[in-house]
């Protein structure tokens, strides 16, 4: 599906899990697997609760116990960031890798300063002298349109709105010029007036420094109008892969299909239609297919075994059993009484 000459990021059957005791691992992450090039943008998407964050966080190995990466690579530049030491990923994020936090009030430290947090991913990694960070920290609030950049720069975290905390974060992110940058969630909480600057401004960083971009969301709205590429997940796993025009005009994945029915397109008389029950959780995940339970087109294999990956196209992926060969679901995969099919 991607070309391995410009693949920046390559994840492959990254596996994420939570000890809940007694020997049971829940697996938050469960055989991810895609590829990022360098300036693309791509969506992962999905509803609380599916794994989005963990995934961010396991490719920058930022998960805390009881959570641990239990199998994959995470290769960046050909490079296996879980094969690393301490000492060596702590040169890669920052530097290389920049993860934007979906909630600045408590991604910022409230007892330093705006200029201190954003000088100091330069100065760890050598980006900048003590003698001009200042001027280069001014620099960057001033990139990320910050009024008043040298004021902001000696004001605290809390003197900040919302919109303009979520602009230090990125100022943070973009500091050492990183050739990739995960955003989660950088958008929540804020009015859609404020959403639409952050946005732009994401996308003029991302044009002006050639950086690729993960933008992690549930807003298909910000999809569609940022990304090139979009990752649906549900319950740990990516359940569809394709270019953002083939999501929208020909979702193959039940759940892709329910996320988008729920959306408003504003057409007069029509009703949002949301998809029944809530994401599993992990400690009780169903047999076979996780999203078997809120799925209106089941069939009886979904309820005992889990699909593997089917290729619509070059860049169209499904994990689906509507979509697996026909002798894949001969059998024990007639469709239910009562449900339809595709």
């Amino acid at each position: 599906m991607d070309s391995e000459n410009d693949a920046l990021l390559r994840v492959e059957h990254l596996t994420t899990a939570f000890n809940a005791g007694d020997g049971v691992l829940l697996r938050a992450v469960d055989d991810v697997a895609f590829t990022i090039r360098r300036g693309e943008t791509v969506a992962l998407v999905g509803e609380s609760g599916c794994g989005k964050s963990v995934t961010a966080l396991s490719i920058v190995r930022l998960v805390q116990p009881p959570g641990r990466i239990v199998s994959g690579r995470v290769l960046f530049e050909g490079r296996d960031l879980l094969a690393l030491s301490e000492r060596e990923m702590q040169r890669v994020r920052g530097a290389r890798i920049a993860l934007v936090f979906q909630e600045p009030a408590s991604a910022l430290n409230p007892v330093f300063t705006i200029g201190d947090q954003v000088g100091e991913a330069m100065l760890v990694h050598g980006r900048a002298s003590r003698r001009d960070v200042r001027a280069k920290t001014v620099d960057l609030l001033d990139a990320v349109r910050i009024p008043d950049p040298a004021d902001t720069a000696r004001a605290y975290p809390h003197q900040l709105s919302g919109g303009m905390r979520q602009r230090v974060l990125i100022a943070m992110a973009i500091a050492c010029r990183p050739d990739l940058v995960i955003a989660d969630e950088p958008t929540t909480a804020l009015d859609v007036t404020i959403q639409a600057e952050i946005l732009d401004l994401l996308r003029d960083m991302q044009a002006r420094f050639g950086m690729a971009l993960l933008l992690i969301t549930h807003d298909l709205g910000v999809v569609a109008e940022m990304t090139s590429r979009v990752l649906v997940m549900y319950a740990g796993r990516i359940v569809e892969e394709a270019p953002v025009r083939t999501v929208f005009t020909a979702p193959a994945h039940p759940y892709t299909q329910g996320l988008l029915a729920s959306v408003s397109r504003r057409t007069e008389g029509r009703h949002l239609v949301g998809i029944e029950g809530a994401v599993p959780d992990l400690a009780s995940l169903p047999p076979g297919c996780a999203f078997t339970p809120r799925c209106g087109k089941r069939l009886a294999v979904c309820q005992v075994e889990a699909p593997a990956r089917s290729s619509l196209a070059p860049d169209h992926a499904v994990r689906c059993h509507l979509h697996q060969p026909p002798a894949t679901v001969s059998g024990p995969g007639a469709p239910e009484s009562g449900r339809g099919t595709v």
